[in-house]
């Protein structure tokens, strides 16, 4: 066999492992199939997080950072890539982009976020995303509200799925709540660019606030008074979820216009919160298209 041979079967090699490697990349982003455990590194040991300011956020992961770079609303502060990652992210030359671009190695991004971290090669440093208000979800029909779920995995998941099914909205707690961080949004998977996240400091104002502009609240509860496909009315619905373990507040139930449950037939008559998103945003967006 030739030296060209050789150099041929070598670029066809490294070019249907990049497309495998796309693939599963993709495939993982949908969730069809689990991303693997993160490697410990024991050089790692001890390894404490740098301080960051307020106003800084580190976002990472391909999926997550070709959405953040994607986003008008995003002020990009810079990339750290490495020349792999970059050339997955199919960007323009670096020298035109409207960021700086630093060409780094993963052991360098890992420095900065960790040995759990899986970042693809990839992390931009940016600034929160802009505030935003309630009165300006007046046109939107379906929001989503959670009540101090913690969770930043959960909570990422939800907005995927809020994201999906055409929620305007997701209104956390600014307490019990997580804020915007890498973990929230590769937990997202590019839905924190597509959708408000919005932390208000008392949540019964905040639904109260959505009553004055039409919004039927309905809080889902295991021990709810009717299934929730039952007690749709109007045409504005605001879902309003639980922390994890205790679910509603007390007083959270006393605001919502409406308590509802997830009629569910078999021995488990619970599910993770943001299983229980999923299927109670899709039975709001089908009354809704009705």
């Amino acid at each position: 066999m030739s030296k060209n041979d050789n150099n041929d079967k070598s670029g066809r090699d490294g070019h249907y492992a990049t497309l495998r490697r796309n693939v599963r990349d993709a495939k993982r982003e949908r969730g069809e199939i689990p991303t693997p455990a993160p490697r410990r590194r024991d050089k790692a040991a001890g390894w404490q997080p740098p301080q960051l300011q307020p106003d800084q956020v580190h976002l990472y992961g391909l999926h997550t950072v070709r959405a953040a770079l994607e986003n008008p609303e995003r002020v990009i502060i810079k990339l750290s890539v490495t020349q792999n990652a970059f050339a997955r992210l199919e960007l323009a030359e670096p020298e035109t982009l409207p960021y700086p671009v630093e060409f780094v190695s993963p052991q360098d991004i890992d420095k900065i976020l960790g040995p759990d971290a899986i970042h693809q090669g990839a992390m931009v440093e940016t600034r929160p995303l802009p505030v935003r208000r309630l009165e300006a979800l007046k046109e939107s029909p379906l929001l989503l509200v959670l009540d101090q779920v913690t969770d930043p995995h959960n909570v990422g998941a939800i907005m995927r799925s809020a994201v999906a099914f055409g929620a305007g909205a997701l209104i956390t707690t600014q307490r019990h709540s997580p804020t915007e961080s890498g973990v929230l949004a590769k937990s997202a998977s590019g839905a924190l660019e597509l959708i408000p996240y919005i932390q208000v400091t008392n949540l019964a104002n905040a639904l109260e606030e959505l009553h004055a502009l039409g919004f039927q609240t309905i809080g889902l509860d295991s021990e709810g008074p009717a299934p929730l496909e039952g007690t749709f009315s109007g045409e504005k619905i605001a879902l309003v979820l639980g922390s994890e373990g205790k679910g509603l507040r007390q007083k959270t139930r006393d605001t919502v216009k409406t308590l509802a449950r997830l009629d569910m037939p078999g021995a488990i008559k619970s599910l993770n919160v943001s299983n229980a998103a999923a299927i109670a945003l899709y039975a709001s967006r089908q009354h809704l298209t009705r």
